[in-house]
């Protein structure tokens, strides 16, 4: 019995701009400071949606695009961010652990006396 198996591509499942701002989230979590895996993740979304009109709305060249969002490359962050735009998801900032997660310090105050 032969097992046939399939190289998985995400860009092939991308088929929503919800499924698309879904999948670079959950990547922006898991990535750490990864930044080829960013770039990777943006190149699967730019794949889903068109490498040559990103290409035309960004004002960069396919290739270029392609070599920048391989995961190999290293783009510029003002790349990123033009194709970020117009990809027409956002990357999203949030505490690194939940607020009341975080360990907050108490400053004393004196006590004064209120005026009367």
């Amino acid at each position: 019995m032969t097992l046939m198996l399939r190289r998985w591509d995400s860009a092939e499942h991308l088929k929503s701009d919800e499924d698309m701002a879904l999948y670079l989230e959950a990547c922006l979590a898991e990535a750490g400071d990864d930044a080829a895996f960013i770039a990777k993740a943006l190149g699967n979304i730019a794949r889903a949606k068109g490498m040559t009109k990103l290409a035309q709305d960004t004002g960069l060249g396919r290739e270029s695009l392609y070599k920048a969002l391989s995961g190999e490359g290293n783009p510029s962050f003002a790349t990123i961010l033009k194709v970020v735009n117009a990809l027409g998801v956002r990357l999203h900032a949030a505490p690194a652990e939940p607020v009341s997660a975080r360990r907050t310090t108490r400053t004393r105050h004196a006590k004064v006396p209120l005026a009367a």
